[in-house]
């Protein structure tokens, strides 16, 4: 179904995406967000929205995978405190993946833009919650079905920025630090990532060409990402991203809702 588009594009293009998921990988694995680069990028090449978003799915499947995997190897999820977490996640995205393709693609061009612009700001002026340092306190169980269906929703509809929220609910919701929510947030995003990509696939809305291209750059930029996160913070580069971002979104949203015949 994809093969045709695919097949049109350029070398050059197809680089150019590869290195933009490889710094959304980056960012995502630490921040979360990295949505928020490759939908508008892949919105630009001309790709149709449902196919955008299953594309995308593939390629952040890879990061996820990648970044939640480091954390888990270093100690910092625990699977086991966050069993409904996880169901709830999978049900959301699910059900959220699937609505999305009763949605018609003149919507979704035009919903998809103004949902990254708006987690740009957020992540641009929104502050991180300070939390207590103590990975030995119990975690709230109930708390995690409304958190998973949620954001897990939000993540098969669209996507953009899911890493982040989960990080700052995470934070205002349970005593984490900073790194430890960092580590359920990746490992939340690739549940509903995965899940999400199921549907898709069955959809038939996947370009593998350029999800696969675009996954493994990503998910090498998830692993440089990962350990820079756990060594230490990466408050250097959240302004380049973010501008990147607001400038990515201005130009589809004059695109799809200002120049549009």
């Amino acid at each position: 179904m994809s093969l045709p588009f695919e097949m049109a594009v350029e070398p050059t293009t197809l680089l150019l995406l590869a290195l933009v998921a490889f710094i959304a990988g980056f960012i995502d694995a630490i921040a979360g967000g990295g949505g928020l680069l490759t939908i508008p990028a892949l919105l630009t090449t001309g790709l149709p929205p449902h196919l955008v978003l299953g594309t995308s799915k593939l390629c952040a499947t890879f990061g996820s995978a990648t970044a939640s995997y480091t954390f888990y190897r270093r100690k910092l999820f625990s699977p086991g405190k966050w069993k409904n977490a996880m169901v709830a996640t999978a049900i959301g995205a699910i059900g959220g993946a699937v609505l999305v393709h009763w949605m018609p693609a003149e919507w979704i061009n035009k919903m998809l833009p103004v949902v990254v612009f708006a987690c740009g700001l957020y992540l641009l002026f929104g502050k991180t919650p300070d939390a207590p340092l103590d990975a030995d306190l119990p975690i709230a169980s109930r708390r995690q079905w409304p958190q998973g269906i949620g954001l897990g929703f939000y993540d098969g509809v669209a996507g953009p920025g899911t890493g982040a929220f989960w990080t700052v609910s995470t934070l205002l919701m349970y005593p984490l630090d900073l790194v430890r929510a960092s580590g359920v947030a990746r490992s939340m995003n690739f549940i509903s990532n995965a899940c999400a990509l199921a549907v898709f696939i069955a959809a038939g809305q996947v370009a593998w060409v350029l999800g696969l291209c675009m996954g493994f750059s990503l998910m090498a930029g998830a692993f440089l990402g990962a350990r820079t996160a756990i060594g230490g913070g990466s408050k250097f580069i959240r302004p380049v991203f973010i501008l990147v971002v607001l400038g990515l979104t201005t130009r589809l949203v004059w695109q799809h809702w200002f120049s549009a015949a």
